[in-house]
């Protein structure tokens, strides 16, 4: 098996989203790698037609270092509901239409949760997953996966965060994401414990192709919200 490679240098986010750019560049800052967009280099946007996440964000990584001769980055994350065989999955974004109103989209999870009686908390379980992929030119990827569980809530709570996160409750909290700060959810080590599926992701990133725990500590979350995307909550 091939060990992990180091990222260093440039590296493309395979995404045309500013607010995900702003993102991945605020966490890959320790390191000293430097973070362009896809959209800032012109590059087009590839058809997701993978069946699953991880397949999702190999696609657009790849197709990125391609077009790029760069590194480049790219990730697919949504809700997955256990009673819903797993939906909305990879339509997490699009249940909330072309205006993103994810209001409606976390009724029409509830509405289908009714459906299929699912009213009892061990019923309505839940989870947040992220995938992420690096790809280099030369055809080698490493992938990676950050998975959050909890239980669906009626009604949402919480005027934070973004998606979903309002009437998700992750185990172990007595608290929706939406009723967290942004450095309780997303806060890497030292300040936090990386509670948010896709903080979970990146730390296993940054131990395989980074340098781990970057001296001091991550970028504290308190500094930074990070802004939502068109692919998750």
């Amino acid at each position: 098996m091939e060990s992990h490679r180091r990222l260093t240098g440039k590296v493309v986010i395979a995404t045309h989203n500013p607010g995900k750019l702003e993102e991945m560049a605020w966490l890959l800052s320790p390191y000293g790698v430097e973070a362009v967009s896809a959209g800032d280099l012109g590059l087009s946007e590839p058809e997701e037609t993978g069946l699953t996440f991880a397949e999702n964000a190999r696609i657009k990584a790849s197709a990125a270092a391609k077009a790029s001769a760069l590194p480049a980055f790219a990730d697919d994350s949504g809700l997955c509901v256990e009673a819903l065989g797993g939906e909305p999955g990879l339509l997490t974004a699009r249940w909330a239409g072309p205006e993103k109103d994810f209001g409606a989209a976390m009724a029409k999870v509830e509405e289908k949760l009714r459906e299929a009686g699912a009213t009892d908390p061990d019923q309505r379980r839940a989870y947040f997953i992220s995938a992420l992929c690096l790809a280099w030119p030369d055809g080698h990827v490493e992938d990676f996966e950050g998975v959050v569980e909890g239980t669906l809530v009626w009604p949402p709570r919480g005027p934070d965060g973004f998606g979903y996160d309002p009437m998700f409750q992750p185990d172990g909290y007595d608290r929706t994401f939406g009723e967290m700060s942004a450095a309780e959810k997303h806060g890497l080590p030292p300040e936090g414990t990386g509670l948010s599926h896709r903080a979970r992701a990146f730390m296993e990133l940054a131990e395989a192709c980074l340098d781990g725990v970057p001296e001091g500590g991550f970028p504290r979350a308190v500094d930074y919200v990070p802004g939502g995307d068109d692919s998750d909550s």
